[in-house]
């Protein structure tokens, strides 16, 4: 056959089985073998499975830590020389009483979070961002943005090529870079509104908000020049002006370091390193123009040395949690975080996120934007013939 790869040539392109072998402790060939799988839900074999593996994965975890303890916390300030204030610290109950009475509870300290929704058919794109401001005294604002994905074919006199360019375009949609790079846009218009209201629509002393500060989807610009322009912008003034921010992760994002979380016990927060290191490695990698990389290498270079990433638990029954804080004010941002975290100490993470979060979707959440969407469909005696089985699934 022409055009053909010899099986002994593609073979070496396909080498993810080995790191099946490593991961799972079976072959490939044998997981796909329906003859090896439980006949039904076998109830009483599966979970001796999990208990087993499970009880294995849990005394690991528990020598880990002491060996992260013993040998990795003592040398965490030397790891790193432009860091020599990373280590391991001890906050009091009495301190974060103090966080309660003076701060969080006066309502000196607002937090931020956000919500998207969509529908995607195929006449049209709708997008819903929002963005919800709340403390302990009330909710400061709430804001959303709604987008409509456009189609405009080129037109003519000619009926069959008007057809044609929409067919043509709709099936090629998902195929190339425009599509993605308006999903780009929907993640970064979220993440940069967030940071916008937190900064711009908060009078509180201090901001709390969720992730990175510096998020990659901001100091990519998401493939957007006036996105990493204004981005830029902002989250200078955020970090040189205002200073009072802490903003805390609750994904299993840099696992290396939440596993050094887990050695931390409660009451305990460790400061790592700041965001330079991570700032390179991001801006290194992506695809800029010219223009766009000097004004990322600018703010990595000149902004990102004064956020220190840290880890903080406030119990030993919750996870640790990642957290970003402004290198000078670091020690009273922990602080702020880990008083909001611990009035619910099976979770662990700032009620205030929680609060902002539930906020932010009973405003602008899922169910009430797809009535929307269906209404208006029903509007234009379109009713339910352009929702997909999976979305009336929800």
């Amino acid at each position: 056959m022409s055009g053909g790869v010899p099986p002994d040539e593609g073979e070496e392109e396909l080498f993810g089985d080995e790191d099946y072998r490593e991961a799972f402790g079976e072959e490939l060939v044998s997981t796909l073998d329906l003859d090896q799988w439980s006949t039904g839900l076998d109830l009483d074999r599966v979970m001796e499975r999990f208990r087993r593996e499970i009880a294995g994965a849990v005394k690991k975890e528990d020598r880990l830590r002491g060996l992260v303890r013993s040998e990795v916390f003592p040398r965490l300030p030397g790891r790193n020389r432009a860091f020599p204030e990373a280590g391991v610290y001890r906050v009091t109950p009495e301190e974060l009483s103090l966080v309660h009475e003076r701060l969080l509870f006066q309502g000196r300290v607002d937090a931020v979070a956000g919500s998207s929704a969509s529908h995607d058919s195929i006449p049209i794109g709708i997008s819903q961002i929002g963005v919800a401001v709340v403390g302990y005294g009330g909710t400061s604002g709430a804001f959303s943005q709604r987008l409509f994905r456009k189609e405009v074919a080129q037109r003519g006199g000619d009926g069959l090529r008007e057809a044609m360019d929409y067919i043509d375009m709709r099936q090629n949609r998902f195929r190339d870079r425009h599509d993605s790079q308006s999903r780009l846009a929907r993640r970064g218009i979220r993440a940069y509104a967030e940071r916008a209201a937190l900064l711009n629509k908060s009078s509180a002393e201090w901001r709390m908000g969720m992730n990175n500060p510096c998020a990659h989807d901001l100091l990519t610009g998401s493939g957007y020049m006036s996105l990493l322009q204004l981005s830029v912008r902002l989250l200078e003034r955020l970090i040189h002006e205002h200073k009072k921010f802490v903003f805390v992760s609750g994904a299993l994002q840099d696992r290396g370091f939440l596993t050094m979380g887990f050695a931390l016990d409660a009451g305990e927060f460790a400061l790592l390193e700041t965001l330079e290191s991570d700032g390179m490695h991001l801006v290194d990698g992506w695809q800029y123009g010219d223009r766009s990389k000097r004004l990322a290498w600018n703010f990595v270079h000149q902004s990102c040395p004064h956020v220190v990433k840290g880890l903080f638990r406030v119990s030993d029954h919750s996870p640790p949690r990642l957290f970003y804080a402004h290198r000078e004010l670091v020690h009273e941002a922990v602080r702020v975080a880990m008083a909001d975290s611990v009035l619910r100490q099976e979770r662990g993470f700032p009620m205030l996120l929680d609060v902002a979060e539930m906020s932010c979707r009973a405003a602008f959440g899922e169910d009430g934007f797809q009535g929307l969407v269906q209404d208006a469909y029903a509007h234009a005696g379109a009713n339910l013939q352009y929702f997909s089985e999976r979305g009336l699934r929800r």
